[in-house]
């Protein structure tokens, strides 16, 4: 049997799990601004994508104790581009009575800023995670080999140094028209290779990775793994996706987590923003996540931050 055979056997199996065994549904939580809950009519409430969300979950102890506001957090396991478009409109609809702000895992283009009029405020770059299955001999890739196994040109790991297995490429390609993210492997969707599973959510992605020995994929640092997922993260051009190795310039994929507002935002919005941008407890959630922070670690006064993009 020929290697392109194999990869087709390959892909009509994985046609057939999906088809007949498919995962549960995750989908971008319901926001409901009705709440009939009185501890609630008066919170803050946060809006977007689910590698955002994480941050902001994790601190919201520290963010009520700072605004003295109950927050209600909606982004986990947002799917597709629906994370950070949920967290455009309740940045966008936001009103002095109805305090809300979104965050996104995407870079906005400078058409969405405008458009939207909305400001940005950049929280941290978090690497993105270059997955195989954890059977993979293969503990690093070049940057140059990991972008030619996505666009096709690699399609048995024995090319990689591996074993004689063709590679199955998992993407998830979202916010296809917005700058960062996934476009640091490969700069355009169509630049990926025909032949691979698209999936919508990152659980997903971990759970296919998992599926197929040959597997390769990507996610977000600040994804929580499972003791038994079947996930080995690689190395890249010799360097961990840490951290230091993004601000030093040796590990080469990464996307910008940021929260956004419309163009006037509430003072308590913007206190509890800048204190998610600048304090303590976001420091030791980026030091866990491996996530690079974007602001220096200062407490300034409740206005819209020196850091904010206002194109």
């Amino acid at each position: 049997m020929s290697t392109s055979q194999r990869i087709t056997g390959i892909y009509l199996c994985v046609f057939f799990i999906m088809t007949f065994f498919p995962l549960p549904a995750f989908s971008t939580d319901t926001v409901n601004h009705s709440t009939t809950d009185h501890e609630n009519d008066n919170a803050l409430m946060g809006v977007g994508a689910h590698f955002a969300w994480i941050l902001f979950d994790a601190l919201k102890a520290d963010l009520e104790a700072k605004t003295d506001r109950n927050i209600i957090l909606f982004g986990k396991n947002s799917m597709l581009g629906a994370g950070c478009n949920a967290g455009i409109k309740a940045a966008r609809q936001a009103t002095q009575s109805r305090e809300t702000f979104g965050f996104v895992c995407c870079s906005l283009s400078d058409e969405d800023i405008e458009e939207e009029q909305l400001i940005v405020y950049p929280l941290a770059k978090e690497p993105i995670l270059i997955l195989t299955h954890k059977d993979n001999p293969v503990d690093n890739l070049s940057s140059k080999q990991v972008r030619a196994i996505f666009r096709g040109e690699l399609i048995n790991w024995a090319d990689a140094d591996g074993e004689n297995k063709p590679i199955v490429v998992i993407a998830r390609l979202h916010c296809k028209k917005r700058p960062g993210h996934w476009k640091t492997i490969l700069p355009d969707h169509k630049e990926f290779r025909q032949e691979r599973l698209n999936v919508t959510s990152a659980a997903t992605m971990v759970q296919r990775v998992g599926d197929f020995s040959g597997a390769i994929g990507h996610t977000g640092s600040t994804w929580k793994f499972k003791p038994e997922d079947k996930i080995k993260i690689v190395a890249v051009d010799g360097f961990k996706p840490t951290a230091e190795n993004l601000r030093n310039g040796k590990y080469p994929f990464y996307r910008q987590l940021s929260a956004i507002t419309n163009r006037n935002p509430s003072p308590d919005v913007v206190k509890l923003i800048n204190e998610a941008q600048t304090g303590k407890a976001f420091r030791m959630v980026a030091q866990q996540y491996e996530l690079l922070p974007l602001n220096p670690m200062q407490q300034t006064s409740p206005a819209i931050s020196a850091n904010a993009v206002t194109q």
